[in-house]
């Protein structure tokens, strides 16, 4: 696997359109057990969670309603953070291989992280260009659209530097990769004391 950024975010781009052209379910078209199919199927559960979120603010919806909408929030988190683990465990998999120096260094984050950055900028770029072509907006509304719309593109082409920029520092051994879990409990009944002392009661 050769993953770069430029990749990693034309996958996100056609999980976002294929989204938007059917808004529901749709096939993987990656091989299953591969790190384009986990990319993909992570920006999938972005997606569906961004119109959640949207969904979630409207000031008419009843309160049953938010907390439908919350415990779905709460599913789809858990979701993205099982895939990001699972990316994360495709890149240590294609690095096992480099040798780290003695200097190497460690990054804040690991690549499945940044990934997941650019996995959302994706669903930005997305919705801003919407309101950049959006016919009965003001001209002002437009103008702002547009100022926002060209800073997230120039975070999009630094993001892919940064991502090839990291993988090539684990190859020369520049950096190491050490990967930390991220040990949620909000959704462990054995860790959330409202959960389990509700459970034991």
């Amino acid at each position: 696997m050769n993953l770069t950024g430029k990749k990693a975010v034309s996958i996100f781009q056609e999980s976002v359109l294929d989204w938007h052209k059917k808004e529901a379910p749709h096939p993987n078209p990656y091989a299953p057990a591969t790190i384009e199919a986990t990319l993909f199927e992570k920006n999938h559960i972005d997606t569906i969670q961004w119109h959640i979120e949207d969904e979630i603010r409207r000031p008419d919806i009843a309160l049953d309603e938010v907390v439908a909408l919350k415990r779905r929030i709460d599913k789809l988190n858990q979701e993205r953070t099982d895939l990001v683990e699972k990316i994360d465990d495709f890149v240590l998999e294609i690095f096992k291989g480099s040798k780290p120096k003695e200097t190497a260094r460690l990054n804040s984050e690991s690549p499945a992280w940044l990934l997941d950055r650019m996995s959302i900028l994706e669903l930005k770029i997305y919705h801003m260009e919407e309101q950049v072509n959006r016919k009965e907006a003001s001209s002002e509304h437009i103008q702002k659209c547009q100022a926002k719309l060209t800073i997230l593109s120039e975070q999009r082409e630094d993001l892919i530097v940064c991502l090839d920029e990291l993988f090539q520092d684990y190859r020369n051994g520049d950096k190491r990769m050490k990967v930390y879990r991220q040990m949620k409990m909000y959704n462990d009944s054995s860790l959330n004391p409202s959960l389990y002392k509700g459970k034991a009661s």
